[in-house]
């Protein structure tokens, strides 16, 4: 189940510069595990000490924000793109 998790400019520095990574897991939150074994680093910058989403990081797949589909349980499937989105605000 090969998947492509798109990372923003901003925590490309978490995992080496790259901005994709190439992941196989079932689902977003098996998608998030691998991320915390093989980048520690970009995990804990999206996600926090009890495993949830940051609240100032949105995650997608494909076109869809994960709170309108099954949150962490979001099943994926060869081909999809989880995409991270942080937040930004300024003034």
């Amino acid at each position: 189940m090969s998947i492509t998790l798109q990372i923003p400019a901003a925590l490309r520095g978490e995992c080496g510069g790259a901005a994709e990574l190439r992941l196989s897991a079932p689902t977003v939150r098996a998608a998030l595990q691998r991320l915390e074994q093989n980048h520690p680093a970009l995990y804990r910058s999206v996600c926090d000490e009890t495993g949830a989403v940051r609240r100032h990081v949105n995650l997608f797949v494909n076109d869809s924000f994960l709170h309108q589909r099954e949150g962490l349980d979001t099943p994926l499937k060869v081909g999809d793109v989880l995409t991270i989105m942080p937040a930004v605000s300024g003034g």
